[in-house]
């Protein structure tokens, strides 16, 4: 079965065997080029520039056990999901690529990497659906799951959490959504020196959906795997649910390929080639995105009713955000998401003036989900949160999440200081 996802598998589709030696390779391309390139090789066939949609549930086979061209059955591999998962992998600088049918079976996938009777260590802020995965659906089965604040002090942190049970460590940097940072680099030093369960070395899992790969390469500090919900800013247009993982280590791949299939928890073609269109523009979008959302940002602090924002590329002033030079060093962007708690303010409390807020915005649709081109805004305690309520990692009542769009950033910001002046 053909995978197709090493970065120096250029050209990689079939058929290509006339491309020259002399052809640029991926891995001599930037980031930004490869967004637009990878997974778009111009179709073998027709030398169709947009690829094919192979939307077949199955494949003619040359003779029995003889597949043409390793295609089989679409759950095993489809030619359209192959490219997308080569286009992730080469973002990411990995060697090996899967998608999924959503984040969230992404983030299924590989928590499975973890046996009953091990255990994963998780940042304290985390999506509230990871949190429910390894909460409700792992923990029944044996998974001891522990909390860590990974962002002060990760070589402590780790050193004084690790234990001979220990399979994975699983962060977001950025989380969500809080926006901590963590330093993947000290992690993964940190686990360098420990065995875990069997002896091995604990599992670096970085998600790293907020980032995306044209501001942060996680395999390059030193995860293991890397996830991604394609939903948010991979895709980028709130038009489709999918995930996926990517990773530089062959036993790691094998895994996560036959889970891949046994579960069969993909995305179907068109899902795919939605998200490969996306990816096409990532780097413009991405730019924006944080440019706008330092706009917002800023914006907010400078009002006296606002009593805390939370922005990677904040660093200066009252609400500097405490990681911003871990920001300029390890992210290329500080990205488009933005969590604020406005102040009690004219008889009504936090939480009242935060449901106001988002009640009250127009351009910033009132809504979950992130990433896509259009700006929107929950309020995750009581929307993407809540099955962290009443836990260790429950969110303050009064915190707002922005997903910054790319729309003119003066629009952006008008909406935003109407929104709290009426909230």
């Amino acid at each position: 079965m053909q995978r197709g996802c090493g970065v120096q598998q250029w050209p990689a589709d079939r058929g290509e065997e006339g491309m020259t030696e002399t052809r640029m390779r991926p891995a001599a391309w930037r980031a930004g080029t490869l967004a637009v390139h990878a997974g778009f090789e111009p179709d073998a066939e027709t030398g169709s520039v947009a690829p094919p949609i192979y939307q077949t549930s199955t494949f003619s086979q040359d003779g029995v056990g003889r597949p043409r061209g390793g295609w089989e059955y679409a759950r095993t591999g489809n030619p359209t999901r192959a490219r997308l998962e080569r286009a992730i992998a080469e973002l990411e600088g990995a060697a090996h690529g899967f998608a999924y049918g959503s984040g969230s079976a992404a983030t299924a996938t590989v928590g499975q990497l973890v046996l009953p009777g091990e255990e994963v260590l998780i940042a304290d802020d985390v999506y509230g659906g990871t949190f429910r995965f390894f909460e409700r659906v792992l923990a029944p089965t044996g998974v001891v799951t522990r909390y860590l604040d990974l962002s002060a002090d990760p070589l402590s942190a780790v050193d004084g959490a690790c234990t001979s049970r220990t399979r994975m460590v699983w962060i977001e940097t950025p989380s969500n959504p809080l926006l901590k940072l963590v330093d993947i680099a000290a992690v993964a030093r940190a686990l360098g020196s420990r065995r875990g369960a069997d002896g091995e070395r604990p599992l670096l899992v970085v998600d790293n959906t907020f980032a995306t790969p044209l501001s942060q390469r996680p395999i390059e500090l030193g995860a293991d795997v890397v996830v991604h919900s394609a939903t948010k800013y991979l895709a980028g247009h709130s038009d489709v649910v999918s995930g996926a993982a990517v990773t530089s280590r062959d036993d790691l791949a094998e895994r996560l390929g036959f889970l891949q299939n046994a579960v069969g928890a993909v995305p179907g073609p068109l899902d795919c080639f939605l998200v490969l269109r996306g990816m096409r523009t990532l780097e413009l979008r991405v730019e924006r995105h944080a440019s706008n959302a330092l706009r917002v940002a800023t914006a907010l602090a400078e009002r006296p009713d606002v009593a805390a924002v939370r922005y990677p590329g904040l660093a200066d002033g009252p609400h500097a955000h405490p990681q911003a030079a871990l920001a300029a060093s390890q992210m290329r962007y500080a990205g488009g998401m933005i969590s604020f708690v406005p102040a009690a303010r004219s008889g009504r409390t936090a939480e009242e003036r935060a449901r106001r807020f988002a009640e009250r915005t127009e351009l910033f649709a009132l809504a979950e989900s992130l990433g896509g081109v259009e700006s929107l805004v929950e309020l995750p305690a009581a929307m993407t949160h809540a099955a962290v309520s009443g836990s260790a990692l429950e969110v303050p009542a009064a915190l707002v999440r922005l997903s910054v769009g790319i729309e003119d950033p003066a629009d952006l910001v008008e909406d935003v200081v109407r929104a709290l002046d009426q909230a």
